[in-house]
């Protein structure tokens, strides 16, 4: 399969807080993930227009920030 890569959609609310985020481990809050996110992975991120953006990691990326190992 290679070198693959997932999409992370965040939905925000319009004071800026994070409302929904996919891939999220349980124990953390949709802004705690986005946080984490945005500190690890910020150079992957995109601000899409709604509200809404994207971050584009991939496989193991993915896994070691979900570990809290990033």
């Amino acid at each position: 399969m290679g070198n693959s890569e997932i999409m992370i959609h965040v939905r925000f609310s319009q004071d800026g807080t994070a409302r929904e985020v996919s891939a999220r481990p349980a124990a953390l809050s949709a802004q705690d993930w986005v946080n984490r996110l945005s500190k690890e992975a910020a150079n992957v991120y995109w601000a899409l227009s709604g509200g809404r953006g994207l971050f584009q990691v991939s496989v193991v990326q993915l896994q070691l920030l979900q570990s809290g190992m990033s």
